[in-house]
């Protein structure tokens, strides 16, 4: 992989310290005329090959893969102009702001031949696939409870009407697409689609600063949870007729998990491999890309559709209009 990344915020930052362990020829950087000096400043930290303050510069280079780690309402714009200049893309979650912009770069996509892929990545971690390969454990599942509650400190300014990115309805902010969208990546990776879906929203300047979704399954019950603007233990909770497997972090930092059955006997199965949570997406998006694994690419954009059309479904339930929509 030839690898040109987009943004310098926390997440690439994030990547950047693991990014020495993976097996990337080349990693070019963009940054802005307001961000020139730390694009510099990791380059040289991080031993970058370079970087450009102009997107179309940055196409030029000889990279394959473009990894899209801008504000939500930037995915779709960015991640087609590098579709339509031959390049893969990954996107940074949530993939799209809506299932119109993600139907369009997937037929782009698929046209040229290129992977898409959302660098969600509790699906390659390896405690979440041998939670997949333990769910059978609870039994027949019942009642299924996700809680990605987190304090945020720019909710503090968003209540003196400075409004940040992540609680903006105008750039496709909102907990449902900054926090929930684990806890739903994380439900649907076990489950698949729900029969249907109900959101309730607390809502504050035309968005959600923290929510509760409901997914009906038929036969069991889930409840995604999500808040920008209060905190809470964070416990998740898959319970069946046999027992329950209970995780302490959220499901994108998950390492282990305990099984708890009905006589209260209880197992914790660690699956913590001391590596950093994005060093599994990323080196599975190599090998996806080098490899041309395209039933596998596929296989994750029908979870990230189906996510997609669950967070549009729930924000429209509660009036929530992106200006990407329109």
């Amino acid at each position: 992989m030839k690898l040109g990344i987009l943004g310098t915020g926390m997440i690439v930052k994030d990547l950047l310290t693991t990014i020495h362990e993976l097996k990337i020829e080349s990693i070019y950087i963009l940054g802005t005329q307001q961000t020139e000096e730390e694009t510099k400043s990791l380059c040289e930290q991080y031993h970058l090959d370079g970087y450009d303050l102009n997107y179309d510069d940055l196409l030029k280079r000889n990279i394959d893969t473009i990894y899209v780690a801008l504000p939500n309402h930037l995915h779709y714009t960015f991640a087609k102009k590098a579709l339509e200049n031959g390049k893969h893309v990954i996107i940074e979650k949530p993939i799209t702001a809506n299932t119109f912009e993600l139907k369009e770069l997937i037929k782009i996509a698929k046209t040229k031949h290129l992977f898409m892929m959302e660098a969600m990545n509790i699906h390659y971690l390896p405690a979440y696939q041998t939670l997949k390969e333990n769910i059978h454990r609870i039994g027949q599942p019942k009642i299924v409870s996700f809680n990605y509650s987190q304090y945020s400190s720019r909710y503090d300014d968003f209540k003196q009407n400075k409004i940040h990115p992540a609680f903006d309805y105008h750039k496709a902010g909102g907990a449902l697409m900054d926090l929930n969208v684990y806890n739903i990546h994380g439900i649907v990776g076990l489950f698949g689609k729900p029969k249907r879906i109900q959101y309730l929203a607390n809502i504050e300047k035309q968005i959600d600063t923290s929510g509760i979704l409901t997914l009906d399954y038929g036969n069991f019950k889930a409840v995604s949870i999500g808040a920008k603007d209060c905190k809470a233990p964070v416990m998740l909770t898959l319970q069946g007729d046999q027992g329950v497997l209970r995780i302490d972090t959220p499901i994108n930092q998950l390492t282990k998990f305990e099984y708890i059955n009905n006589q209260n006997e209880s197992i914790i199965i660690n699956k913590d491999e001391n590596k950093h949570r994005l060093f599994y997406e990323f080196k599975q998006f190599i090998n996806m890309i080098d490899y041309h694994d395209e039933m596998k690419v596929n296989y994750m954009l029908e979870i990230s559709f189906i996510v997609s059309e669950i967070m549009q479904e729930a924000r429209l339930q509660e009036g929530i209009v992106f200006d990407n929509d329109k």
